[in-house]
């Protein structure tokens, strides 16, 4: 796989700046900066979470293409990627923890699109160039690589919430329509889940099921409950601070209790996450799921498509994703961006996109003979470890709904507060909402003013 075109691009405008950014640290006379700073040489580490796409999932083959390049040219680097085990946040405080204390030598990191305000506020990761943003990147992805006006990150793979659903279920209930592709609000999913209620398929529950066990699953439905009922709702400020009224609070919480009411939702969804939901949705308990793109190759494994479909998700749905940053202390940061470069550029991304991400590039859409040069990207093994590829593709090879919905879905996407704080934030946002699932919840408006006493003591002013 070559590094050319955008990849090549990006690599050499991420070098020129990052040598000058080492060089002007340095300190010294005129002399001594004029003398940029040498990568050090050897392997070149990069930190991320666990690839969905399975065992020696797309992004090790990535990196495999790229040591691959370099062993060719004799460059003396390598690649090596190490997951972190546990869950987002647990990675995040994995992540903080080595860079602070300097325990683990990481030199590109890969950041959920939450955590860039704090990686970048604390000065653990490098600024970047404006440039490295082009236009071929989704803009309200790129606006996640931002913080305070700066760049410090480069998309790598992007993430929007879908709505799945049993077309077999739908049938089985008496329902002709079954392609819900287009859209459905929520008035048109409630009164589905009612006809489903009246006429229950084999091993039917409830209507939906999501994330809502106490972690950052629980977060982001109430962020797209939120960000449905008040529109033009921010919990945030440009600068982080905390600036939504209870009045608002009131009504994303009023929005997040109807979605999550018993007559409609999954009882077990409250202790579920992306894993169990997934599981109940396939094992039939709903007809209705809340998930992102990596479901739809997961399910296709066991479900045709006369089986499952897949649609926007009704009202607003959350931006995820990750960005790759260069790590402050890296002694190979011309190489290491040089390695971003190859992994955020558009063939790269098309492998991404084809292997079942949410690439972070329109080319990677679009007609554009923009391919994936890597033949494994597509038989890759799924998550729970089947080897044959069923997930039904477009003529060009992509994901069939890529283009229809995925792309969409992610230019009208929503982002959860930006904050160099954003672990307190969700932290207190989380365990408040919390009450909401008890056995005596609080009136929307008591819970309100909890919420915000709560969410200003967590985000100063």
């Amino acid at each position: 796989m070559a590094l050319r075109g955008t990849g090549a691009r990006l690599a050499a405008l991420l070098t020129v700046l990052l040598v000058t950014a080492v060089t002007a640290c340095t300190g010294g006379d005129a002399g001594e900066s004029a003398k940029p700073a040498a990568d050090v040489p050897g392997d070149i580490v990069v930190a991320s979470g666990r690839d969905v796409t399975g065992k020696n999932g797309i992004r090790q083959q990535l990196i495999d293409a790229w040591n691959r390049q370099q062993e060719k040219a004799g460059t003396g680097y390598r690649a090596r990627l190490v997951e972190l085990p546990g869950s987002a946040d647990e990675q995040r405080s994995q992540l903080l923890g080595a860079l602070q204390s300097g325990s683990a030598a990481y030199d590109v990191v890969n950041l959920d699109v939450t955590w860039v305000p704090e990686f970048a506020a604390a000065g653990l990761v490098r600024g970047l160039p404006d440039a490295v943003l082009d236009d071929d990147i989704i803009k309200s992805v790129a606006d996640t690589a931002r913080w305070d006006g700066k760049v410090y990150a480069v998309p790598f793979n992007s993430d929007v919430g879908l709505l799945y659903y049993r077309r077999d279920h739908l049938r089985a209930a008496g329902i002709t329509q079954t392609d819900l592709s287009t859209g459905v609000d929520r008035a048109r999913l409630q009164d589905t889940i009612q006809l489903l209620e009246d006429k229950p398929p084999k091993g039917y529950e409830q209507g939906w099921t999501t994330q809502l066990a106490p972690y950052e699953g629980r977060t982001v439905n109430a962020v797209e409950a939120f960000a449905s009922a008040t529109p033009d709702l921010a919990l945030t400020d440009a600068e982080g601070r905390y600036i939504a009224t209870v009045e608002q609070l009131t009504e994303g919480i009023a929005e997040l209790r109807q979605r999550t009411g018993k007559p409609y939702t999954l009882q077990d969804a409250v202790h579920s996450d992306e894993g169990a939901s997934l599981a109940d949705f396939a094992a039939g308990r709903t007809a209705f799921l809340r998930h992102w793109p990596y479901a739809y190759r997961t399910l296709h494994q066991t479900f045709t498509a006369e089986q499952l479909g897949v649609a926007p998700l009704p009202g607003r749905a959350v931006l995820g994703g990750q960005n790759l940053a260069v790590t402050a202390a890296s002694q190979r940061a011309g190489k290491a961006a040089e390695l971003i470069g190859f992994l955020t550029g558009r063939e790269s991304e098309r492998c991404l996109l084809d292997a079942g991400f949410a690439a972070t590039r329109a080319s990677a859409y679009g007609s554009a003979p923009v391919k994936c040069p890597l033949t494994a990207a597509s038989p890759s093994p799924s998550p729970t470890g089947e080897g044959a590829d069923r997930m039904p593709r477009d003529k060009a090879g992509r994901p069939a709904y890529a283009g229809r919905i995925l792309l969409p879905a992610l230019r009208s996407a929503v982002q959860r507060p930006r904050t160099p704080l954003y672990g307190a934030f969700t932290q207190t946002f989380t365990a408040q909402l919390g009450a909401l699932f008890g056995d005596r919840p609080p009136t929307d408006a008591q819970l309100a003013q909890g919420l915000d006493e709560a969410l200003r003591k967590a985000l100063p002013d």
